[in-house]
């Protein structure tokens, strides 16, 4: 791999045509600055998908642990890396959007994972049927050291644009979008800090009315401890941002909808003990 340039493909593979499979080409975008630890787990989940027209993106905040030998040690699935300082996370996957190329664009912390290999197959067939600009579904909050252990549930919602002024969201993690709109729209505003997915979302799906449809199945487990899952508590702490994403793309009533978006996060934790009980 001769990064960060990216690898030449031939043309004939760009759009995979064979029985049961789409040409839709999807581009996952992982971010990292020192995952060593995470990192594999990440990229296996990407390697284990049976859906072939793939482009992953790796996007590598010049890391000082093992991270890149990791890279380096799986170029045979990664399509494009670069390892260069970067302002945050939201300025990496900035970087990534520019570079991909797929029809669609989703992303993947690089200390999450995708749940099974069908979850791009579902997103692709709901894609193709459903004529939609975006593409969302469920979301598990693991333990840290074991994906099995399940901390917190995010289910989703058949998407409805009136949602958002109640301070809903669809699960960022599970978020999939038409690469054409992210070029007509713009990708994150990082000065919003870790409300930036808030804030795209709420642009694309409320100010900009763009269709969406959610599949009722888990697609992502997320590993507890990122930058804005860490604690409920956090999330209150981060409601002035939201406030101001709000604010931005003209959701009504912005002040009250922000201090309401953590507390419907509340049924997570709950639905996690009921769960427990079963």
């Amino acid at each position: 791999m001769q990064a960060p340039e990216k690898k030449i493909q031939d043309e004939a593979n760009a759009y995979i045509n064979i029985e049961g499979v789409n040409g839709i080409k999807v581009s996952i975008i992982t971010v990292t600055y020192n995952s060593a630890d995470y990192l594999q787990d990440c990229i296996n989940s990407v390697k284990s998908q049976n859906y072939p027209n793939i482009e992953y993106i790796v996007i590598d905040g010049k890391s000082t642990d093992g991270t890149q030998a990791i890279i380096r040690k799986n170029e045979d699935c990664i399509e494009y890396y670069v390892s260069e300082t970067d302002h945050g996370m939201y300025d990496a996957i900035n970087k990534g959007m520019q570079v991909a190329t797929g029809d669609v664009i989703g992303i993947l912390n690089s200390d999450d994972i995708l749940d099974n290999e069908n979850v791009i197959s579902s997103i692709v067939d709901t894609f193709e049927k459903e004529k939609v600009d975006s593409v969302f579904g469920d979301l598990e909050f693991v333990d840290r050291y074991d994906v099995n252990r399940v901390m917190r549930i995010w289910k989703g919602l058949p998407y409805k644009r009136s949602r958002f002024l109640y301070g809903w969201m669809p699960a960022h993690p599970t978020f999939y979008i038409k690469r054409s709109l992210v070029e007509k729209y713009g990708g994150y505003q990082t000065h919003y800090f870790t409300a930036a997915d808030y804030e795209f979302m709420s642009r694309y799906l409320y100010l900009h009315r763009i269709s969406a449809c959610y599949i009722p199945q888990l697609l992502v487990r997320m590993r507890m401890g990122g930058q804005s899952n860490r604690s409920l508590k956090q999330r209150l702490r981060a409601n002035r941002r939201d406030f101001l994403a709000m604010k931005k793309n003209k959701i009504p009533f912005s002040f009250f909808v922000s201090i309401l978006k953590p507390m419907i996060k509340i049924h997570q934790f709950v639905k996690q003990k009921q769960k427990g009980n079963l």
